[in-house]
């Protein structure tokens, strides 16, 4: 079993992956344990792996090491486990996969697996493979100016504190998307494949992992005042309600009529517009045991 995992993690991410790793070697699995040394790192490692015939390749982090992890293994047969150690963990909350270190062990070892369908972003410096969400505007230009030793040492704290500092600076420019070759504008927009945004906070409760497409949610208050508004309302589950949100489904999604608007995807800075966003060509095969 192969464990792709970047130790830049905080001390204890790093002491929850050795507790499972520790279950795994005493129940006789053969582990080998492969660190990343930069951005896209997991991506080199997950793919040489898989070309080696490795039947299965585990990513130890957030969605953004899951995705990683996952582009390397598009187009091979290698089945995708995890052991959820990032800050939100979003797609293991939306998969239902097992925290405790025992019952992750347990669940890689059993090896049983479900498909997801994930996204595919093109933006002007190349292609990325996402599992969860691209957003743009506001909460993918906290992602590019949040400080990496500020996440590890406060996690999800540490984007609210980025967030606050961001509505001084950010200048909320109004958004031009098409939506399946239908235009239309907005504040902020967030492109889910999930359900969950942040952690298990209800963005989009239709959307599902398994089908092709999108979620795209669309917020067309702009402003300190607005964004306020939309964080405050997020852990109710009641956001989607609000006048000024939209959320429609989509099967290819563009934002070309406005360059150097930041993007992230999966928690991770992924470049300025123009994007263009499609279903991944085939599936992929996460082990939930």
């Amino acid at each position: 079993m192969i464990i792709v995992f970047n130790p830049a993690a905080g001390r204890r991410r790093v002491a929850a992956l050795w507790r499972v790793l520790d279950i795994l070697a005493t129940n006789g699995v053969r582990i080998d344990v492969m660190q990343t040394t930069a951005r896209g790192h997991a991506t080199q490692l997950a793919r040489a792996a898989a070309e080696a015939g490795e039947t299965m390749v585990v990513a130890a982090g957030g969605d953004g090491t899951i995705a990683e992890v996952a582009q390397g293994l598009a187009g091979f047969p290698t089945r995708l486990g995890i052991i959820p150690i990032g800050t939100a963990n979003v797609l293991a909350h939306e998969l239902g996969l097992p925290f405790a270190p025992r019952d992750v062990a347990a669940a890689l070892a059993l090896g049983r697996t479900r498909m997801i369908r994930p996204g595919v972003l093109t933006t002007p410096s190349g292609m990325r493979l996402f599992v969860q969400m691209v957003g743009a505007g506001f909460d993918a230009d906290v992602v590019h100016d949040l400080p990496p030793r500020l996440k590890r040492a406060l996690g999800r704290t540490a984007y609210v504190l980025q967030g606050m500092r961001g509505l001084a600076k950010y200048k909320f420019p109004r958004i031009s998307l098409q939506l399946d070759g239908t235009t239309t504008e907005s504040g902020s927009v967030i492109v889910t494949k999930g359900r969950f945004y942040a952690g298990t906070y209800v963005l989009a409760g239709d959307a599902d992992h398994a089908r092709p497409g999108f979620h795209v949610a669309m917020f067309d208050g702009a402003g300190p005042a607005a964004t306020l508004l939309y964080g405050a309302v997020l852990p109710t589950g009641l956001l989607a309600r609000l006048p000024g949100v939209r959320i429609l489904p989509a099967e290819h999604v563009e934002i070309t009529g406005c360059d150097g608007i930041p993007i992230q995807a999966d928690g991770d800075a992924a470049g300025l517009t123009p994007i263009s966003i499609r279903s991944a060509p085939a599936p992929l095969h996460i082990v939930t045991g």
